[in-house]
């Protein structure tokens, strides 16, 4: 039996987490060390999966199938394909750097409310989402996908509600009531979610007789399945409404801002740039690939609701007054655009929408993550409460301004590539649509711009003449970050080489091809 490579790359962050939480309270510092060799131990194992994965060779590769609940049908059943490939990579990649920024976010405080933060624990969380969002990235069976998408919320409901961010305006017992607040939002809207979605995952098995995607696949192939239109509708729904909670599509999207604002900058990266992922990566496994006519019936639908995404989310940033409120409201947009790619139903939108995945991932690590520096200086989230900081700070600002770039898909900087892919994919299928998501790019323009404009420049604020620039751990979290961003701007092929023969494979399965340009016949 050949080495199970997918189950080790999961299997190493969840014992890190337990060997985590396992050292002596007193000894906090080797905790967070830990964690770290963990986290970095789970990106060499990624790394050796890259290496392994052939992009032209079968659909899902390294492919692991075991028995596991019999008298179900349910399997352990994993494999990777293009897609959860470069999510499982920018899963592996971001945690080292989450941990790192990270570093002091859970050492105890002196106040009573906050004495019991165990810093072990936090780590160790930590962990335990990065092994179940990879393995959710490689399950190919329906029910353990299920059970990894429900199972992520409990750390995640810990780490918004236990582990909050200390900048806060109000006293300690309204910060804990905000904190509270969130991570019940957060656990009661992917709760309902998900509930919905088991429903569905019991009534395709009753369908389909199987969990396996290859043996529904297989059955679909042979004409020995056969899936009434209104039951494809509604288990679709069922589907699709799980993945838009966690995506977030608006609008089920209210939660988010919430989580993201109350959470730690580390932790709120962990929120949007990876766990949120597995809700737009469900839709093109899951969707697209077990219900692909009632998702080509859906696609107006979506559409729409995608672009009120993109504008609406775009809007209330350039409002906002809080940094990480904004960085919530801009990521809405951008998951607007990235189900708006997938459901344009082209080759480019959807290779957009999966580069769109793994760029966002980045760009906004780099963002959130600087601005946690900034944020932990001054102990405000406000942006009226910073001004000049250009001017004591410049690498901190120089940093927070790339990130911002990045955000705002400048040529150059990887997520340019991405919503290139999107926009043209959009437009070659749904032109009007493509014109209105155009609109997203220009108020991203202007809310990034605004904010980098009220926080960095001008005269310098009293409260921020002592800030000290970007010390050396925080260097080797933001310099890495833009150096992925600048390499995969000017040479994305690493990633399109791996995407875009999995995304031929989604085409297959909804029977789509690229709409043709329309030539005038020379006369």
């Amino acid at each position: 039996m050949s080495f199970p490579l997918l189950t080790a790359t999961a299997a190493l962050p969840a014992i890190g987490a337990i060997a985590t939480a396992a050292v002596p309270a007193a000894r906090r510092t080797a905790a967070k060390w830990l964690a770290l060799l963990f986290s970095l131990g789970t990106l060499v194992l990624a790394a050796v999966v890259f290496l392994r994965f052939e992009p032209g060779g079968d659909r899902y590769q390294l492919t692991e199938s075991r028995a596991w609940i019999a008298d179900f049908g349910v399997r352990y059943e994993l494999g990777v394909d293009g897609i959860g490939m470069a999510l499982l990579g920018l899963t592996a990649l971001l945690i080292p750097f989450v941990i790192v920024a990270a570093w002091h976010d859970a050492d105890p405080l002196e106040t009573k409310s906050t004495r019991w933060r165990p810093t072990q624990g936090f780590f160790a969380l930590i962990l335990m989402v990065e092994a179940m969002v990879i393995l959710s990235f490689v399950a190919t069976d329906v029910f353990l996908f299920y059970i990894l998408f429900e199972a992520m919320l409990i750390p995640m409901y810990f780490l918004i509600g236990g582990f909050g961010d200390r900048a806060h305006a109000g006293t300690d017992e309204s910060a804990a009531t905000q904190r509270s607040y969130a991570a019940v939002k957060f656990l009661l809207y992917n709760l309902a979610g998900g509930l919905i979605m088991l429903a569905a995952v019991i009534g395709l098995y009753v369908v389909a007789g199987s969990f396996s995607l290859s043996e529904i696949a297989e059955a679909r192939a042979n004409g020995s399945l056969e899936m009434a239109t209104s039951t494809e509708r509604w288990l679709f729904l069922g589907f699709f409404f799980a993945f838009a909670v966690k995506a977030p599509l608006w609008p089920l999207h209210t939660w988010l801002p919430n989580a993201m604002g109350e959470a730690t900058a580390p932790v709120a990266v962990l929120i949007t740039a990876i766990v949120d992922k597995v809700g737009t990566f469900a839709m093109l496994r899951f969707c697209l690939g077990l219900f692909p006519e009632a998702s080509k019936w859906a696609t107006p639908v979506v559409i729409t609701l995608a672009l009120i995404s993109i504008v609406y989310g775009a809007l209330l940033a350039v409002g906002q007054r809080d940094i990480k409120r904004l960085i919530a409201y801009a990521s809405i947009s951008h998951f607007g655009f990235i189900i708006l790619g997938i459901f344009a139903m082209t080759s480019q939108g959807q290779s957009g929408a999966t580069l769109y995945m793994v760029n966002h991932g980045i760009s906004t690590a780099a963002l959130l993550l600087v601005a946690g520096f900034l944020i932990t200086r001054r102990g405000s989230r406000l942006i009226a409460d910073y001004g000049g900081v250009q001017k004591v700070a410049p690498v901190l600002a120089g940093t927070f301004l790339i990130g911002g770039l990045a955000t705002l898909s400048l040529p150059g900087l990887a997520p340019f590539v991405s919503e290139f892919l999107v926009l043209v994919g959009t437009f070659s299928a749904y032109p009007v649509a493509g014109i209105i998501a155009t609109s997203g790019i220009v108020l991203a323009a202007l809310y990034v711009l605004v904010l980098y404009q009220r926080t960095m420049t001008g005269p310098v604020q009293e409260s921020v003449r002592s800030m000290p620039d970007l010390r050396a751990r925080e260097l080797a979290v933001a310099v890495p970050l833009i150096a992925v961003l600048i390499f995969l701007g000017v040479f994305p092929k690493p990633l399109t080489d791996v995407v875009n023969p999995a995304v031929e494979h989604t085409m297959s399965d909804v029977q789509k091809k690229d709409p043709q340009p329309e030539v005038e016949a020379a006369k």
